[in-house]
């Protein structure tokens, strides 16, 4: 399950479900219509914007795309209940000479194949560097202004958790403790 943070100035309001979320804005924008509050995506740290006009329930029926499982219109076809989807891949003759070769034939073994490299340490890498991307797209939203923030991206891109969490430790502490948690894995090496 994907979740959403909004922060109204640089404190947290409520990091949660979208639908949850949602609600929870359009409730304290209704209290305060000039309170300053962005949504991010803790997925992808950027910042969202959702309009929030109508009924709460015309709100989520709105945005029901972002918490939809699976693609209503998808075509039927390969094995959906596996969620196998076909796609189109080009090899040269000597590759699929030697995937028709493998136990189990080609589909199979290129299956196998990606769920090797996906756990192999280039995929830590990739961890990395998206919760890096993470973290520095929330931060340039929210913090881009704050003092250090220049030489703390540098230490996230070090993977440099110390010297970050000392360049970050004057911010609000909503701001902190969200870009540690967005963070956590860029600092596992």
């Amino acid at each position: 399950m994907y979740t959403y943070t909004a922060f109204e100035g640089f404190q947290k309001l409520i990091s949660s479900d979208l639908e949850k979320v949602l609600l929870t804005v359009k409730k304290r924008l209704k209290v305060n219509r000039d309170s300053n509050i962005l949504i991010f995506s803790d997925s992808t740290g950027k910042q969202m914007d959702f309009d929030l006009s109508g009924t709460d329930s015309e709100v989520i029926e709105r945005y029901k795309i972002y918490t939809a499982k699976t693609i209503p219109s998808q075509p039927a076809v390969g094995r959906p209940k596996l969620g196998v989807v076909p796609r189109e891949i080009s090899l040269l003759p000597s590759h699929w000479e030697w995937l028709n070769n493998q136990a189990g034939g080609a589909s199979s073994t290129i299956r196998l194949l990606i769920e090797e490299k996906i756990k192999s340490n280039s995929s830590n890498k990739l961890i990395i560097k998206t919760s890096q991307e993470v973290t520095y797209k929330f931060l340039s939203s929210l913090a881009g202004n704050l003092p250090n923030f220049e030489e703390a991206i540098r230490y996230l891109y070090r993977s440099d958790r110390k010297k970050f969490v000392e360049l970050i430790s004057d911010w609000h502490k909503d701001i902190v403790e969200h870009a540690l948690t967005l963070a956590s894995a860029a600092f596992k090496k």
